[in-house]
């Protein structure tokens, strides 16, 4: 039988194991942030999941149930670049519990302007906005691993070497999926690096590899196009000779019909545009999808 002194010994070791293995609680908006707050994190984090795969990054609004599965968490990452309109609620919500995070602050935003670095012509009701989808960059993808590792050091700083040396892991991963996906791409001659598009979200990736792009529409898949931008978009089709064009995973190519009827070009594998994917919502599942589809369309 054991003695008071051996039965409060005992209450505070068992104690003492659970706070050392309690685990920080974060939320992330977004499949791809979700998925790199795990591999951030690791075992000292638990990451709820707010945004689903299959999920409309443009339209997704959380529920009375997301909220309650958000109790407790001290870090919200969010992608920013006014990508999530219901982010003022989150905050508002949470304030003082828990740090809104957003990723995307920090990483130079891409204005949508015709005849820029990577846009060839654009959706006027678009132009000057900014394309928020900028986790189709490894580098990008890359910075946001550390602004995630130091957000969680902040939150738990007895675990800030492990949040680093994860980070860094991360780091040399997607250094390695960009050069997978530059080696693939260089099958493709430069001149020919033109992405046709459904809508303005392929910008930060045509940055990164080379490309110039074409949406077809502008932030939003419901976005119109008019028929004079449409008529201009087969106008540069038949200048630059572009081999394809591509609709995305969450969207009706119908759009892509009379573009295809007047040029006569193909119709690529749609690629995945909002990072929500059922079958790619990581970001090397999404990076190896849309890099495949674009140099099997687009190479000689």
């Amino acid at each position: 039988m054991k003695t008071p002194l051996k039965l409060a010994a005992a209450l505070l070791a068992v104690m003492f194991t659970a706070s050392a293995s309690a685990q920080l609680k974060v939320a992330a908006l977004h499949p791809l942030l979700g998925d790199l707050a795990r591999q951030v994190g690791g075992d000292k984090v638990e990451v709820v999941d707010l945004l689903k795969p299959g999920g409309d990054a443009h339209h997704f609004e959380p529920t009375t149930k997301d909220f309650a599965a958000m109790k407790g968490v001290k870090i919200i990452f969010a992608s920013g670049k006014k990508l999530e309109a219901y982010l003022p609620k989150i905050a508002d919500t949470f304030a003082g519990s828990a740090e809104v995070v957003e990723v995307g602050r920090t990483i130079p935003s891409i204005k949508i302007e015709a005849g820029s670095e990577v846009f060839m012509c654009c959706p006027a009701h678009t132009a000057g906005g900014i394309d928020p989808h900028w986790w189709h960059s490894a580098d990008n993808m890359r910075r946001a691993a550390r602004v995630m590792a130091d957000s969680m050091s902040k939150a738990d700083p007895a675990n800030a070497a492990t949040y680093k040396a994860n980070a860094e892991a991360v780091d040399q991963k997607l250094a390695a999926l960009k050069s997978w996906a530059q080696e693939q791409i260089s099958a493709i001659p430069r001149s020919d690096r033109k992405l046709v598009t459904s809508h303005a979200s392929f910008s930060y990736f045509c940055k990164e590899y080379g490309f110039k792009t074409i949406p077809l529409l502008g932030i939003s898949r419901e976005d119109e196009a008019s028929l004079k931008y449409v008529a201009d978009t087969i106008k540069l089709i038949k200048e630059h000779h572009i081999r394809a064009v591509f609709a995305d995973d969450q969207m009706n190519p119908k759009v892509l019909t009379e573009i295809v009827r007047e040029t006569g070009v193909k119709v690529g594998k749609p690629l995945v545009a909002d990072g929500t994917s059922t079958a790619a919502h990581t970001f090397e599942t999404m990076l190896k999808h849309n890099v495949t589809a674009i140099v099997e369309a687009l190479k000689p």
